[in-house]
């Protein structure tokens, strides 16, 4: 039934979609199904004491603050916190610096809205983060994809993306979503290179970076942007790079707390989009999560989630191994919630959702992670969500469906 509201759409409406994420996740809903397909952290990992107790803590002490309005830029202290654990990406900043957001897709949107005109052109890796094409969408940006392997963006293809002119790039150097991969350092380092030759700024998104579980860690984009521009030990911090992160995946989603590191101008600017977004971040859980981070709990907390994490990877990769038919090959992520699988090329994994849906299993298809076309024999499969029984039942339901299609 139509209503006078159909007729007073704004034209951006036109380039939004749903995500296919998010309506795979209500399907899932059905307890018979085991779903890789969301990018949920593992349940039984969330520090639901210490929350409680922090809760009780904030309101015994501070009842009357945590419940009032906030400042828009964010609880104080938890921005200083944000600067204490920032010192692992090698970078000197302050509270001016950081701003908390609800959730990192609320960061992806306020840049999208700060910085994005009709017309302007994104630079990513194919594939990418949906979320991030899906916030930018809304603002009618244009995508310039740049085709990406085991190591990260490839740098001859980057270095030709580049002379159309980007806005900015936009990259997920650690295990990235969808694929598990990790950009390389030689390839980290080029990427700076690349960016300071031709003017174009960086949006570094790194919500999995602590997830690491093998390998060595590398230093994030940021930091060596900080040293390319020669900036590594002054105040302020002016870098050509906007770092997001999130708590999401280091304590639980359900906060929808996360961070965005910039140049204090930047901050002032995204300040003034959120302001007409939702005013603050819920000063209740900010303040309660600062309670839980303020003692050192949150790098005992990251090993455990390691430990879960890595157990389930090597579930899945083994459960591949054994279920899987000629043909089809995967990755071996070193950290993250995602591997990456990949059909031979006649097969369409849109198509097979819908036959292993029928089979209780679910996975997200490759296709829309690509904006300009591809990944349609491919799929992304999440091994954090699930314990390693159904791990291994939900694989040898997608082995028989694939098996069954080729």
């Amino acid at each position: 039934m139509q209503t006078l509201w159909d007729y007073r759409y704004a034209q951006r409406i036109q380039q939004m979609s749903s995500s296919i994420i998010r309506e795979l996740l209500k399907l899932t809903n059905d307890p018979q199904i085991i779903s890789f397909a969301g990018g949920l952290p593992a349940p039984s990992v969330f520090p639901v004491e210490e929350f409680k107790q922090a809760a009780i803590n904030v309101l015994n002490n501070s009842g009357s603050a945590a419940l009032q309005y906030g400042s828009t830029e964010g609880f104080e202290p938890l921005r200083k916190w944000v600067v204490e654990y920032s010192v692992r990406t090698g970078i000197n900043i302050t509270t001016k610096n950081v701003m908390i957001t609800s959730g990192s897709q609320q960061g992806l949107d306020l840049i999208g809205r700060v910085f994005i005109n009709p017309g302007d052109r994104i630079l990513v890796e194919a594939p990418t983060y949906l979320g991030a094409l899906q916030a930018w969408q809304a603002y009618q940006a244009e995508f310039i994809s740049v085709e990406s392997d085991e190591h990260g963006m490839k740098i001859d293809a980057l270095d030709a993306a580049l002379r159309a002119g980007p806005k900015f790039i936009y990259v997920l150097p650690n295990f990235q979503n969808p694929t598990g991969r990790t950009t390389s350092l030689e390839r980290r380092q080029k990427i700076v290179d690349l960016a300071q030759q031709y003017g174009v700024p960086i949006v570094e998104d790194d919500p999995y970076g602590e997830l690491r579980f093998e390998g060595e860690a590398l230093p994030s984009i940021s930091s060596l942007d900080s040293e390319c521009v020669d900036i590594a030990c002054t105040l302020p911090y002016a870098g050509n790079v906007i770092y997001l992160s999130t708590f999401s995946k280091i304590l639980a989603p359900g906060l929808r707390l996360a961070w965005v590191i910039a140049p204090e101008n930047v901050i002032s600017t995204l300040v003034k989009a959120k302001q007409g977004a939702d005013l603050n971040t819920a000063k209740f859980t900010q303040m309660t999560a600062h309670e839980v981070c303020k003692n050192g709990f949150i790098d005992q907390h990251i090993n455990v989630i390691r430990k879960v994490y890595l157990e389930r990877r090597n579930t899945m990769l083994d459960c591949l191994d054994e279920h899987m038919p000629k043909g089809v090959q995967w990755n071996r992520p070193e950290g993250g919630l995602f591997l990456w699988v990949t059909l031979p090329e006649h097969l369409n994994t849109t198509d097979l959702l819908q036959r292993a849906l029928k089979e209780k299993v679910a996975f997200v298809p490759g296709e829309p992670f690509f904006p300009s076309g591809g990944g349609q024999n491919n799929m992304r499969l999440n091994f954090s969500f699930s314990p390693p029984d159904l791990i291994n039942e939900g694989i040898a339901r997608l082995g028989r469906v694939i098996q069954q299609e080729m």
